[in-house]
């Protein structure tokens, strides 16, 4: 009897002990940044993390291979977004309190400049097309619009009541803000930067993502319980998906055509399918579901729960929750870095950054240097991609483009090569330098004995 009861105890520490085992797997490190860490973006280029802390007026930068920090920058006051130009490769950092605008080399980490906005800047996006950057001024409700090139003020649009969130359309060329407090989205031309259209959506609308296969654009009304959707050729709304209470942020997983709605109210996830606007599922996450993020390469969408205090993993194929890792005090913001296969999640509270990687989903660095082929960069892309592969010996190495159908559109590469890492970029054009359509392609790598696959969503 006492040997049975001594059996069970131990089943039930293990399984007491279970979240932590899994928490440990996934948790790579902790990084301490500034204080209130609200917003972070990623630079390929360089591979290098930034942490806007809101506290502390300052953005710390982290070496995306070795997570060690390489600098603080200070900012402008309550620095709260940030995103990134991989044309002239700078980090722009919007600061609320001082209505002003940082610009970081994402080489140097020098302030370039610093340039006056609207007053209390909120939201950032980048115009791939035109390269501009637009800044949303929640409470002069208009848009600062930013050449992307020389850093001036190209010009000011006036919007509603209190923009809040921005996203960009590349395929026809729109930027789309939020107006929180007039229920409404703006339309506005990439070219010209004039006002197209107002939609009336939703009560609060809080954040916006864009669909590229199915050029749909979708809004969360947080004072409300659906999702506008939003035709991105013709600015008509397709249809409101009731979802959960407290609709607050919004990602899109491309390989499986799916939009994830996190819901701060009712503490789950609503599954969107991008064809249909079906909801597919509904997950039960953490308490107050605030932020998420895609990571492509296991293709697993990230959910940070401010209250609970921990990060929800869900598989982007079947729906099922993964694990739940434990992470500091209020996550509310991610990064995904492509080359390490790391996701980064910032803690506000906590005044730091949990470096999270599933050493179970991927396979570990090798002590010995292999094969690789990294995610290519961007991805999706309009113009052009970078893809870079590494080889440990000399190889001969062939790398081509492929349709959907099979058949090899583009050769970019048939050649000897020596051993070490390798950079080579492909402009969405075929054989005969015609520019292909919009669509899904393959990129595949032989060298030797190793293939590895990657795939390509290119919009026009």
């Amino acid at each position: 009897m006492l040997g049975k009861q001594k059996h069970i105890f131990l089943v039930a520490l293990l399984l007491s002990l279970l979240p932590i085992f899994l928490s440990a797997q996934w948790l790579e490190t902790t990084i301490a940044v500034g204080d209130l860490p609200r917003a972070l973006v990623y630079n390929p280029t360089n591979n290098k993390v930034y942490c806007a802390n809101y506290g502390s007026d300052n953005v710390t930068v982290i070496d995306g291979a070795t997570n060690a920090v390489i600098t603080t920058i200070t900012v402008g006051g309550d620095p709260c977004a940030l995103v990134y130009n991989p044309t002239n490769n700078k980090v722009y950092c919007a600061n609320m309190a001082s209505d002003d605008v940082t610009v970081i080399d994402g080489a140097t980490n020098a302030v370039i400049t610093t340039i006056t906005v609207g007053d209390f800047p909120r939201a950032l996006v980048y115009d791939s097309t035109n390269n501009k950057v637009y800044c949303a001024n929640q409470w002069s409700d208009n848009v600062t619009v930013i050449d992307g090139a020389t850093n001036s003020v190209i010009t000011t649009i006036t919007l509603a009541d209190e923009p809040y969130a921005l996203v960009y359309n590349p395929t026809n060329n729109k930027v789309y803000c939020a107006n929180c407090l007039s229920d409404n989205v703006t339309v506005i031309d990439g070219a010209t930067n004039a006002v197209i259209t107002t939609i009336t959506v939703g009560n609060g609308p809080w954040t916006l993502v864009y669909n590229p296969t199915n050029n749909k654009v979708y809004c969360a009304n947080a004072w409300d319980t659906n999702v506008t959707v939003i035709d991105g050729a013709t600015n008509a709304i397709i249809t409101a998906i009731t979802v959960g209470d407290g609709p607050c942020a919004l990602v899109y997983n491309p390989t499986n055509n799916k939009v994830y709605c996190a819901n701060y109210g009712s503490d789950n996830v609503a599954v969107i399918d991008g064809a249909t606007n079906a909801v597919i599922t509904t997950i039960t996450v953490g308490d107050y579901p605030g932020a998420l993020v895609y990571n492509p390469t296991n293709n697993d969408v990230y959910c940070a729960n401010e209250s609970s205090d921990n990060v929800t993993v869900i598989d982007g194929a079947t729906n099922a929750v993964i694990t739940t890792i434990g992470v500091g005090d209020l996550p509310r913001a991610f990064a995904w870095n492509y080359v390490q296969n790391r996701t980064y999640v910032a803690n506000y509270y906590g005044s730091s950054i949990s470096v999270l990687r599933n050493v179970t989903g991927i396979e570990e660095e090798p002590k010995e240097e292999v094969f690789c082929l990294s995610q290519c960069y961007p991805n999706p892309f309009m113009d052009k991609t970078k893809i870079e592969y590494t080889l440990p010996k000399i190889s001969n190495v062939n790398i081509a483009v492929y349709n959907v159908l099979g058949a090899r559109v583009k050769s970019l590469l048939n050649d000897k090569q020596n051993a070490g890492i390798y950079t080579i970029t492909w402009d969405g054009r075929d054989k005969n330098g015609n520019k292909l359509p919009s669509g899904f392609y393959f990129l595949r790598l032989e060298a030797g004995e190793y293939k590895g696959t990657r795939k390509l969503l290119l919009i026009r």
